[in-house]
């Protein structure tokens, strides 16, 4: 045994079964060609896109190739496709089979890839016996990435627009009810503004006194709005704050619910077509010559394993 695998051995074998090998490799490769052939394997087409995406959110680590490569790979497109393209049938899966949907997902990965590649752009590579529907299976992915993209993008504005819409709402409110109580005060103290009017009715009433003029009629008036600013002045002036402040809510969000609706309503594409699919006008799949190949390759070895067994147990004996 300890010169079974000797090199010496080995080549004086080969040479002398070398019209067995030849024998064996000839028929091998002739049965591989047989076999190989579209009576026993269906010949499979491939069509080939590539997409780059845009107008989508990062909403992690993500690069944005990738985030569009899990919604290429997400079940819900894969299910879609199914359906499209009634693949239950042409991957002969009966649909009442408890185990209908592992099946195809199974298959369907087998012939459907989506890749990154070192530019950035995702490719869809879909192999199917019928070209055209290979074809058609491609370019549909893209579509129901498209259709997928924005229904998140929608779902996200909408949830936006609701938010905005009922907080908006409410400030409205919050503001009408202000407004009441301010027109109120204003009315009632002829404070209009107390931040501007405090300087100048403070300026007007000195003067007044200084020139001598505390008993006129204007200068009374002053002095009662001198008064009016005294006693309510504070109320005046937090009512108007908060007046402000509610305005430049209203304004923030009524920004942001103009932004998400206007962006709900849009109907735009998430991705550029950098490669268009076409229908492939030569098979694939499979690939003869590498199973010619092999298979002559597995038989010749294999027939010089057992001519080996054969010559040791022939010199043992």
């Amino acid at each position: 045994m300890n010169n079974f695998f000797d090199n010496q051995r080995i080549l004086l074998l080969i040479w002398r079964r070398k019209y067995h090998f030849i024998v064996v490799g000839t028929i091998a490769f002739i049965m591989a060609a047989i076999f190989s052939g579209p009576t026993f394997i269906k010949p499979k087409f491939k069509s080939t896109a590539r997409i780059y995406p845009t107008n989508i959110w990062v909403l992690s680590n993500e690069s944005e190739t990738e985030q569009m490569l899990e919604v290429v790979n997400s079940n819900d497109i894969k299910i879609k496709m199914f359906d499209a393209f009634n693949l239950a049938d042409v991957y002969k899966i009966n649909r009442d089979d408890p185990h209908y949907l592992s099946y195809m997902m199974d298959i369907y990965s087998k012939n459907f890839k989506a890749v990154k590649t070192e530019f950035e752009t995702v490719e869809i590579s879909v192999m199917d016996e019928d070209p055209n529907r290979a074809c058609n299976m491609c370019d549909s992915v893209i579509h129901f990435y498209n259709r997928k993209v924005g229904a998140m993008h929608k779902a996200k504005n909408l949830e936006m627009v609701e938010i905005s819409g009922s907080l908006l709402e409410k400030k409205n409110a919050e503001i009408d009810s202000f407004s009441v109580v301010l027109n109120k005060v204003r009315k009632e103290t002829g404070i209009i503004d107390f931040n501007s009017q405090v300087p100048e009715v403070t300026r007007g009433l000195m003067e007044a006194l200084s020139a001598g003029r505390g008993a006129t009629s204007d200068t009374r008036e002053i002095k009662k709005l001198y008064n009016e600013m005294l006693a309510k002045g504070s109320e005046a002036f937090i009512l108007e704050n908060h007046m402000k402040r509610l305005v430049e809510e209203i304004d923030s969000l009524a920004t942001v619910h103009e932004v998400n609706l206007s962006e709900y309503n849009k109907n735009i594409s998430y991705c550029h077509v950098v490669q268009y699919p076409v229908p492939a006008d030569k098979k694939s799949y499979p690939v003869r010559w590498l199973i010619a190949a092999v298979t002559t390759f597995s038989a010749v070895f294999l027939a010089l394993i057992i001519f080996l067994v054969l010559d040791y147990r022939k010199e043992e004996a």
